[in-house]
């Protein structure tokens, strides 16, 4: 311990010019200094950024690292030694064992491989629906609202039992609560309306269970507190994440024309050219904990109380996991990668985002064979890179009528 260690004092906010997939210069230039830099937060409280595959992993298997909101310190703004509080109930991504496996575990019987592969034929149909009213209105068209949000949109409000007449609405005032770039003012506002409806939402369930995921959960020891804080997390997994893999996702495929031809003329390469697509774009770029206790984490002390950023996108690009990582190659053999976490956090809906994945991506490539983005790459807007997903804010694109 108390070897020389690289130091940020700043995270970017940008990505280099013409490099939209890559994770920003300053982060791969701290990689190459190493798996772990010390980060001076803002008001001076020291604490570290894991940029490395292997450390990465080892935090995230630790209970010794909390991801407890309440202990947590804002990687960007300094709120003059305020802390935030606890998640309100049933909002397990950020609390430790044993309240996180109080609301996970009633879950994971849902979200199984099988499961979601059953969904397979219901996600094709909406996917199939709304290429086919792209193809009715024609080129151009923004790929984001056309078909990369609605998608996952409507099977998770599907999955948790949310009135088709209602499902819109939700998607709207939500995409509110997520933007980064609101005033914190209309932020609060969105998440306390958004908090109201899913109040409405689980009443609802619990006056007439239907067949869907909260109705489940209604019949068991769970709160409609609870239930509520279950619901967004199950949103904001279904609706964000996925949505910006898409979009993400098919922008890098249209940048990459040996990649795209190569997914359109060889359907067995789809399981391996969506794991391939997660690890290349990292859309869930950055997490947090926070050292319960004194660690020992690669060749430092890490200090109890020290915050920690965990730099998903670089783990992912680490060169001692991967050959050549900043290639995009539908072909890779390597594909453990981490962008849906580790360990007993790892996100609860991968399945479903991979089936959603499976079917969206060759459904896209294979109705349009002349897909093609509609403006210059660089006129094309990313998400503020303050945003805790990374993603585009539209991606026009056409094709030959």
């Amino acid at each position: 311990m108390g070897d020389p260690v690289h130091t940020v004092t700043t995270l970017p906010t940008t990505r280099g010019p013409g490099r939209p997939f890559d994770p920003p210069a300053e982060l791969l230039e701290a990689r190459r200094h190493g798996p772990i830099s010390r980060y001076t937060f803002p008001g001076g409280v020291s604490g570290w950024l894991v940029t490395g595959y292997d450390l990465l992993k080892t935090v995230l298997a630790d209970p010794r690292f909390s991801s407890r909101r309440d202990l947590m310190v804002h990687p960007t703004v300094d709120y003059g030694g305020i802390r935030f509080p606890p998640v309100p109930p049933g909002e397990f991504l950020l609390m430790d064992e044993p309240e996180h496996g109080r609301y996970r575990k009633p879950l994971m019987g849902k979200f199984t491989v099988r499961r979601m592969r059953l969904l397979t034929e219901r996600v094709e149909q909406i996917t199939a629906e709304h290429l086919d009213a792209m193809a009715e209105a024609g080129p151009p068209t923004d790929l984001v609202t056309a078909f990369a949000k609605p998608i996952p949109a409507i099977m998770i409000c599907e999955l948790l039992g949310v009135p088709r007449h209602d499902q819109d609405s939700y998607q709207r005032q939500f995409e509110s609560f997520m933007d980064a770039e609101a005033n914190e003012e209309d932020t609060v506002a969105a998440y306390v309306s958004t908090q109201h409806r899913l109040a409405e939402l689980v009443a609802a369930k619990r006056a007439r269970p239907t067949d869907d995921v909260l109705s489940d959960l209604t019949d068991s020891d769970l709160t409609d507190e609870e239930l509520k804080g279950m619901a967004l997390v199950l949103l904001a997994a279904g609706l964000d994440t996925t949505a910006n893999m898409l979009a993400l996702g098919a922008f890098a495929l249209l940048r990459s024309p040996e990649q795209l031809a190569a997914l359109r003329s060889d359907p067995s390469l789809t399981d391996r050219a969506v794991e391939e697509l997660l690890r290349y774009l990292s859309v869930g770029k950055t997490f947090m904990r926070t050292a319960l206790e004194d660690v020992e984490l690669g060749g430092h002390l890490i200090e109890a109380g020290s915050p920690l950023i965990l730099s998903y996108n670089t783990a992912n690009r680490d060169p001692d996991r991967f050959a050549d990582p900043h290639v995009l190659d539908l072909h890779r053999q390597e594909s453990r990668h981490v962008a849906f976490g580790h360990g007993i956090h790892q996100c609860l809906g991968q399945q479903l985002a991979r089936v959603e994945m499976r079917v969206a991506f060759p459904a896209l490539v294979n109705r349009f064979p002349t897909l093609r983005l509609a403006v210059p790459d660089e006129e094309i807007a990313l998400r503020a890179e303050i945003s805790d997903i990374h993603g585009v804010k539209s991606l026009p694109v056409a094709w030959d009528g």
